[in-house]
Formats: C-alpha cells, sequence, structure tokens
C-alpha cells in the first residue's frame, strides 16, 4: 500500500520549504552585509555617556547562553528599568561559536536601553567562532577607561598566549591611570564559595601558572574586583583587597546545579566606593515546569533567531514525522501482487523499445543477447524497435533499427560509441512507434534516454542487468577505486529503482541488485541460445576447419573472450603455462575474439612460449561460431565479470563440457560435476580439472551430454516467452498503480 496523495505531496511540499530556507539562510550568511566591531561604537558610547561623572553603574550577567525566555524576556526589562549605565556579559553569552548564534545574540542585545560588552569566553571560541567574535565584536582581550576607572576583558580560552597577556597587564596596571580598574574573565580564578570547583577543575581558569601569576599581579596592584562566568551558582570571595565574582546566572540553563538561580549583579562606582546588589530574577516554577520550559526556550530560541528558523524546525518535524508514520502506520506489503492479471498482454501483440549503447555488429555478450530477444519476440508475433549507435559495418537495409550516429568513439578499434541522444528524431521515432514498454539494456546514456521517454509517454520501463560495471573502471577517466567501490553500484541502484522492473540472467545477479539497496521488482530470465544452430554442424566441417587450423591429434580447448583487462586473460595463460606441465596429453588452446590488450597478450604469450598450446583467433563471425565449438573438445573460461557467461551456454550448446574460474552468473549455469567444473581462482586447481577432462574421455562425454541437457532448457523461444510474460507482467502492474 502506497503512502495516500495528500500525503506524499505534503512530504514534498516541506522537502522544497527546507531546501529554499536552507538556501536562504545561506544567502543571508554569505551575501548580506555582516555587523562588525560593535565594541568600537559601544565603548565610545559608554565613555561619552560617563563624561565627567565621579559615579556611574554598571551591571554584570554571565552565562546568557542565547537565552530568550530569560535573558531576553526577564533581565534585559529589568537593566532596562535599573538605571545602570551599561551592561557587561562576563562570558558565554552565546550557546556556541556558530554565525546564527551571534546573529541570535545580537538581535537580544540590540533591546538594551544601554551600551553593553562581551567578554571572550568558551562558548565564544566554540566551533571557529573566535574568528566571528573578532568580526562581529573585536579583540579577544582588550581595555579601555571611563570616568577615572579601567575595564580590562581578558582571553580565558588559550586562544591568546597567557604569557602575552601578563605582559600587556603589567604594563597597564604599572601605569596606575585609573582610581578603581575592573577585571573580567571567562572563567573565575578561585574556586567557589560552595568549595565544588578543585583547584585544578577545568572549570577554572587555565593553566594553573596563569591564575596563580593572575593573582599575584592583583594583589600588588589596587584591582578593585575581578568578573567571571562559568559557573552557574552565585559566589563572592575576597582575596586581600581584591572581590572575585562569580555569576552564571542570565539565562543558561540551571538544571541540576545545585544553588543556581537567575540573576544578574548590579555594581555601583562612586568615590567612597565599589558597592554590589545581586539582583535575582523570579521563576517561581517548579522543577518540572522548569524542564518543560527549558524546552520551550529552546524552540523559541530557535524562532528569536529568524522565523525562516521556525519554520525550517517545524518542516523538519513534519517530514519526520510523515516517514514516522508511513513506516508505523502503512501497510507494506513486500511480497509480490498475486492479483494481477497479466492475460491481456500476454494474449495480445506488445511494442517494444529497446534502447542499448552497443549492438551488432560489435560482437559482445550484451548485443547477441539483444538480438536473440528481438528475434525471439518478433517469432512470437511482436514488434521490436531498436534504439542503438551506428557503426560503419552495420548491415543494410535493417528493419525496425533506429541507427544514432555517434559523437565519440572508444577503445582501440572504436568499437565503443558514445550516441548522440540530442537527436530530436529519436524521440520522434520512439512516439511514432508508440511503445507499450520500453527496455533498457545499459543504466546510462542511451538507457538514460529511454527511461526519460518511458516516463514521458507514461509506460512502464524496465531493465536488463547484463554487466558488472565496476570491473569496467579502466575504461573511465575517474579514479579506479572510486568507481569500482563506490559510484558504479551508486548508477547501477540509482536507475534500476526508478525502473518499473529489472530482469537478472541469474540468482548470483538478483543477490547482488538486493545488496545494493535495488527496491524495484527483480525477475530472474536466463538468455536464451540457439541450440539447433549449435547441433547443425556436420563432421565434414569440423574437419575442414580442424585442416585449416592446422591441427593433428591433440585436444582442442576453446575459449570465447573479448581481449580486454576485465576479462582475466593473464590467468588463463598463466593456468595454461601450468597446465603443459601437468599433463602428458598434447592439447590446444584456441581464443576467440579481439580486443585492445590483443598486442600485450600476444607478447606474453611468446614470452611463455606457449605458441604451441595458446593460439589467438581473433574474431570469428557469428554465423561460424557453431563450427568452432564443435571443434573443441572442452570449453575454458576465465572470466569473473559476467552475470551470466552467455558463451558458457553456446558452448553447452555444442556439446562441450566447462571448465571455468567460480564467479557471479558463471555459479549459477555450471553445476558442479554435472556439466564442468568451477574452481577457484588458482592456477593448479583450474589446470588440474582440465589435465583430468583431457585424458577421462568417459567422464568428458558424460559431463558434455548433461551440459547439451541444460543448454536445451534454454532455447531462444523459452527466453522470448520467459520475457514477454515479465512485460505483461509489468503492464498489469502499471496499469494497477
Amino acid at each position: 500500500m502506497k503512502v495516500r496523495r495528500p500525503l506524499k505531496a505534503l512530504f514534498y511540499c516541506n522537502v522544497l520549504i527546507v531546501c529554499l530556507l536552507l538556501g536562504y539562510k545561506a544567502y543571508l550568511n554569505l551575501v548580506l552585509a555582516d555587523f562588525e566591531a560593535v565594541h568600537v561604537g559601544q565603548i565610545e558610547a559608554i565613555q561619552a555617556r560617563l563624561q565627567g561623572r565621579d559615579s556611574f553603574s554598571f551591571a554584570v550577567v554571565g552565562d546568557i547562553n542565547n537565552s530568550i525566555g530569560v535573558f531576553e524576556r526577564r533581565i534585559i526589562p529589568r537593566l532596562n528599568a535599573s538605571g545602570v549605565d551599561f551592561m557587561v556579559s562576563a562570558g558565554n553569552a552565546v550557546s556556541g561559536g556558530g554565525e546564527d548564534k551571534y546573529r541570535a545574540l545580537y538581535g537580544s542585545l540590540s533591546h538594551l536601553q544601554m551600551p553593553y560588552l562581551l567578554t571572550f569566553g568558551e562558548h565564544e571560541f566554540e566551533a571557529f567562532g573566535s574568528y566571528r567574535f573578532y568580526e562581529h565584536f573585536g579583540p579577544h582581550f582588550y581595555s579601555f577607561r571611563a570616568a577615572g576607572s579601567r575595564f580590562i576583558f581578558l582571553d580565558s580560552t588559550g586562544k591568546t598566549s597567557w604569557r602575552w597577556q601578563l605582559l600587556w597587564l603589567r604594563d597597564l596596571l604599572g601605569r596606575a591611570d585609573a582610581r578603581r580598574v575592573f577585571v573580567f574573565s571567562g572563567k573565575p580564578l578561585l574556586a567557589g564559595a560552595s568549595g565544588k570547583l578543585a583547584p585544578d577543575s577545568g572549570k577554572l581558569l587555565q593553566p594553573p601558572a596563569f591564575r596563580q601569576a593572575l593573582l599575584t599581579l592583583f594583589a600588588g596592584h589596587a584591582v578593585d574586583a575581578v568578573f567571571a562566568a562559568g559557573q552557574p551558582p552565585f559566589s563572592e570571595q575576597r582575596l586581600g583587597a581584591t572581590r572575585f565574582f562569580s555569576t552564571g546566572g542570565a539565562g543558561g540553563l540551571l538544571l541540576g546545579e545545585e544553588g543556581g538561580f537567575h540573576h544578574f549583579l548590579e555594581v555601583g562606582v562612586s568615590p567612597q566606593g565599589v558597592d554590589t546588589r545581586l539582583q535575582r530574577v523570579q521563576e517561581g516554577q517548579t522543577a518540572l515546569f522548569r524542564r518543560l520550559e527549558s524546552l520551550w526556550l529552546f524552540i523559541y530560541s530557535l524562532f528569536y533567531v529568524g522565523y525562516l528558523n521556525f519554520i525550517l524546525l517545524v518542516s523538519v518535524l513534519i517530514i519526520a514525522a510523515i516517514k514516522l508514520y508511513t513506516l508505523a502506520f502503512v501497510d507494506h506489503d513486500y511480497y509480490p501482487n498475486f492479483d494481477l492479471d497479466p492475460s491481456p498482454w500476454t494474449e495480445r501483440p506488445l511494442r517494444v523499445a529497446m534502447f542499448t549503447n552497443n549492438y551488432l555488429p560489435f560482437i559482445g555478450g550484451v548485443p547477441v543477447s539483444i538480438e536473440r530477444l528481438r528475434s525471439g519476440l518478433q517469432g512470437l508475433g511482436n514488434a521490436v524497435l531498436v534504439i542503438a549507435p551506428s557503426y560503419q559495418e552495420q548491415p543494410q537495409g535493417e528493419q525496425q533499427v533506429l541507427r544514432v550516429p555517434s559523437l565519440l568513439a572508444l577503445g582501440a578499434k572504436r568499437e565503443f560509441r558514445l550516441a548522440n541522444i540530442f537527436q530530436g528524431r529519436i524521440v520522434q521515432a520512439v512516439r511514432d512507434f508508440r511503445p507499450d514498454l520500453i527496455h533498457l539494456h545499459h543504466p546510462f546514456w542511451l538507457g538514460s534516454l529511454g527511461l526519460f521517454l518511458a516516463h514521458r509517454l507514461h509506460v512502464p520501463a524496465v531493465l536488463t542487468y547484463h554487466t558488472r560495471l565496476e570491473h569496467y573502471a579502466h575504461f573511465v577517466p575517474l579514479p579506479g577505486m572510486l568507481f569500482r567501490n563506490l559510484i558504479s553500484h551508486a548508477l547501477i541502484k540509482r536507475f534500476a529503482n526508478k525502473c518499473d522492473g529489472v530482469i537478472v540472467p541469474t540468482y548470483s545477479a538478483e543477490e547482488y541488485l538486493r545488496m545494493i539497496g535495488v527496491k524495484t521488482p527483480l525477475f530472474i530470465q536466463p538468455t536464451g541460445v540457439e541450440c539447433e544452430r549449435f547441433q547443425a554442424v556436420t563432421s565434414e566441417q569440423v574437419d575442414a576447419l580442424r585442416q585449416a587450423l592446422g591441427l593433428r591429434g591433440e585436444k582442442v580447448l576453446i575459449s570465447v573472450s573479448r581481449l580486454s583487462n576485465e576479462k582475466n586473460i593473464d590467468f588463463l595463460i598463466e593456468a595454461i603455462d601450468g597446465l603443459r606441465r601437468q599433463t602428458d596429453q598434447p592439447f590446444r588452446l584456441l581464443l576467440i575474439g579481439e580486443g585492445h590488450q590483443r598486442e600485450r597478450l600476444q607478447r606474453r604469450i611468446d614470452e611463455l612460449r606457449l605458441g604451441q598450446q595458446f593460439r589467438l583467433l581473433g574474431a570469428v563471425p557469428p554465423e561460424r561460431m557453431p563450427a568452432y565449438y564443435r571443434l573443441g573438445d572442452l570449453f575454458v573460461f576465465a572470466s569473473k565479470t559476467e552475470t551470466q557467461g552467455m558463451v558458457i551456454l553456446e558452448a553447452m550448446a555444442a556439446g562441450l563440457p566447462v571448465v571455468a574460474v567460480r564467479s557471479s552468473g558463471i555459479d549459477d549455469v555450471i553445476r558442479q560435476g554435472y556439466n564442468g567444473f568451477k574452481t577457484p581462482q588458482d592456477s593448479e586447481q583450474w589446470g588440474a580439472r582440465v589435465a583430468q577432462l583431457l585424458v577421462d574421455d568417459a567422464l568428458r562425454r558424460e559431463l558434455a551430454e548433461h551440459a547439451l541437457s541444460m543448454a536445451r532448457e534454454h532455447s531462444i523461444e523459452q527466453f522470448a516467452e520467459g520475457v514477454k510474460e515479465i512485460y505483461a507482467t509489468l503492464m498489469a502492474a502499471y496499469r494497477a498503480e
């Protein structure tokens, strides 16, 4: 059962909102003009306000932590009504160093009706916040004079060397140019009066040598008071003539802090001395309500940072709720729909458009498979249109084949063609053909165009998984490991999940697709083979071919493969080199196929002096292949990149047992000891099985009979009928949706 359309629309609407708001936030942070050097204007305002006065007052707050409910809504109104001349944050004014936190703080401080200054604290430093503090407000440590008093702000985060700050302080205090001296530090120098902080606590100013040096320096100079944050319980202590205050209740959450309460400190300065008054902020709440308010303040603070943030939060929560709803309350039927009736489509001819990146006359497993499917479907009365690249040697007068000129040709012999998918005539031809279904044979390029047209024409799209892309990394202009381990699997998964169904030739291919996350319905349908054509070869044709190739009494091994890296020909050469030392039976391996690695492989054969045992025959026309298969006594194969290994079925159709390296695809076609042998990629084990069949004629004949029997189960007629049944099932499912 699928999610109903309104819920689905709501989901994607909120995804769109999230994307738009994130983009807008990026625009605000990266494009709009920023506030900078705020402290310059604030200090000038303080000095102007206190000019000519010998008495004034200021407020000290600690640990604002971007609080809205406490600092902005409760403390700021009281500060504005208190008559103090300015406010100082002793540290941790923001809850983190992120840009949004600084913007939120700046918005809160704009409600003050007085100048203000900030101490560079631990939270201001977090997440690259030191850069933002310097840009938006000013230096991390600084000093100024006003009304005969000096105000000194230290960097307690370690961003600035404490030795440098000491040198600066000695010079500053040595001037004796102020009647009163006030110092602000983001972390306290003394443990709280409760004694809960150990002398080496991380909440104290670090390192200990810095604390001790400051205490010694303050004792030798007239420092009236030191204000610090980072410790929620308020404390006041005196050491000599200096009073030490720790204040941390201006908005930071106090949950679990015994003795903690929200407050600010009011400081009055006059010729008679310095007076302080602790101003509590009454909450009148139980612990439970304080916890609930903490959650609300968190949400409210997000809202304050910008109403866009609130909408963003709501949209994310809606998306999460919809996903949770679909997981918990929407029925998921993981079994096929057995109520589908495909008979209306099995009983009438279908019109099928096929898209492929290679096709005959290019010789390969995919083109041959497509050609067999095309001929089989047409034999059942269906209409097929093949959209494929053009080749110089392509047949003339092809029926129902649309050849597309190439933009680029790759490979040593330009065998891989990149078709011009931008031609408008492709779309028009497919529209005119009016397909009932579009069959894709590659998950990219022409395959992508075919998928696009299937969606535009509102017809099902089915993919046949022919190729293990991860083994073709050497053809891709990207880092090999990146393509092999990530891109190839992601490409197949993404493309397959956009299709209505995927046809795989073997169970191992199905298992692979499920493992990488393909959720589309999968159908197992092996490619067919023309058994009659391989059995129709006469003994005279075989004898003539044997004579033409200069073969005498030796046993003949046949292998068919493109001469390319992914086909594992190097292993085959090394294994044959070992085989000639394992058996006294004369043999000759004939490898049929062409490719860009031919010259390198021939050099390797010559280096090992395998000319009498290993021969590269090159390409053989498809119509002559049955005679070459029947020439052999045994078929050998080393490729590990096959999804089925169609040449193995062809060899079986010619009555040849098979010895191959075990891999996906191969594992499903060869039954161990029944129609051949499959071994690990070990030249000794592989060679031992080949040597066994070279000398044991009775076993070889028994396996050959079983091989032919299996091949007959994969006739082209059965292949085409099976694929049409899949088409019909997909058509029924598509119409049902």
